[in-house]
C-alpha cells in the first residue's frame, strides 16, 4: 500500500515511509503520520533543488508539487541573486533582472499552451512569485543601487537557503536578523494572491516577531490570510 499527502485540489505527494496503525495508540501513529509527511516534503524539496539545474525551467515547474515549485524556486532565486552581486555587484543584478524578465516571458508562453489543471495552478502561482522577484530586482538594480549581499534592500527580502548536505541539510528562511527552519508541512497546491509592498512589510514584521518570541498573528482577511499561510509554511518552532 502506498501512502501519500493528498491536497484538496487532488494533488498527490507520495511518501517514502509506511505507517501501520495496528496495535498502536492514536497519538503514536499520528506522530508517525506527521513525521512521514515532513520527510516526504523535505525529500521532494531536495530532489527538486537538484533537478532545477538539470532541465529547462518551464519543464521543471511542471514536474514537482506546487508547494515545492514555489519555494524551491526561491532557493535558486536567492542563490542566483547573491552570485550576481558577488561577481559583478550592481551590474550583475542588472543582468540578472534581464534573465528574470525572460523567465516570465517563457512562463507566459507556457501558460498559453496546453497544461494539466494541476500544472496550470502551480505555474500561475509561481508567476505571482516571479513577478515579485522581478520587481525586487528592478528596484535593487535601478532605484536603490544595491551592490553587496549585506545591503539592507537585499537582506530585508525573504531569502531561502539550503544549508548542509543531502542527509542532514535543511531549508532555512532568512529575513534581516530572522533565521527560521522551513516547516515542511504539506499545504496543497493553490493559487497565490498578488504580493504588494504592504505584504512585504507584513512578512518582515512577522519574521521578526517569530525570531524574538515565536508568536505572531494576522487578521483573518484577504492578503493577511495569504501572508499568514506563507509565513506558516516557511517557519516553525524548530530552530
Amino acid at each position: 500500500m502506498r501512502f501519500a499527502s493528498i491536497g484538496a485540489e487532488g494533488e498527490i505527494v507520495p511518501w517514502e515511509t509506511h505507517v501501520d496503525p495496528k496495535s498502536k495508540n492514536i497519538e503514536d501513529w499520528m506522530v508517525e503520520v506527521t513525521n512521514s509527511m515532513l520527510v516526504a516534503i523535505r525529500q521532494h524539496f531536495l530532489l527538486s533543488i537538484e533537478n532545477y539545474t538539470e532541465v529547462k525551467r518551464t519543464e521543471w515547474m511542471q514536474n514537482w508539487p506546487g508547494q515545492i515549485v514555489l519555494n524551491a524556486s526561491q532557493v535558486h532565486w536567492t542563490r542566483e541573486t547573491e552570485k550576481a552581486l558577488n561577481s559583478e555587484g550592481n551590474e550583475g543584478i542588472k543582468k540578472y533582472y534581464a534573465q528574470l524578465v525572460q523567465q516570465l516571458d517563457d512562463m507566459v508562453y507556457l501558460i498559453r499552451g496546453k497544461l494539466s489543471k494541476m500544472a496550470r495552478t502551480s505555474v500561475g502561482a509561481l508567476a505571482v512569485i516571479d513577478v515579485h522577484a522581478r520587481d525586487v530586482m528592478n528596484k535593487m538594480a535601478n532605484e536603490t543601487g544595491v551592490t553587496r549581499v549585506r545591503d539592507f534592500d537585499w537582506v530585508s527580502q525573504m531569502r531561502f537557503y539550503w544549508t548542509g548536505d543531502r542527509d542532514d541539510g535543511d531549508v532555512r528562511v532568512e529575513m534581516v536578523s530572522s533565521n527560521r527552519a522551513y516547516g515542511y508541512e504539506y499545504l496543497g497546491n493553490s493559487f497565490r494572491l498578488v504580493i504588494t509592498p504592504l505584504t512585504d512589510k507584513c512578512y518582515l514584521t512577522l519574521m521578526g516577531a517569530l525570531q524574538v518570541s515565536e508568536r505572531a498573528s494576522f487578521e483573518e482577511d484577504g492578503t493577511h490570510t495569504e501572508g499568514y499561510k506563507l509565513i506558516h509554511s516557511t517557519s516553525t518552532r524548530r530552530r
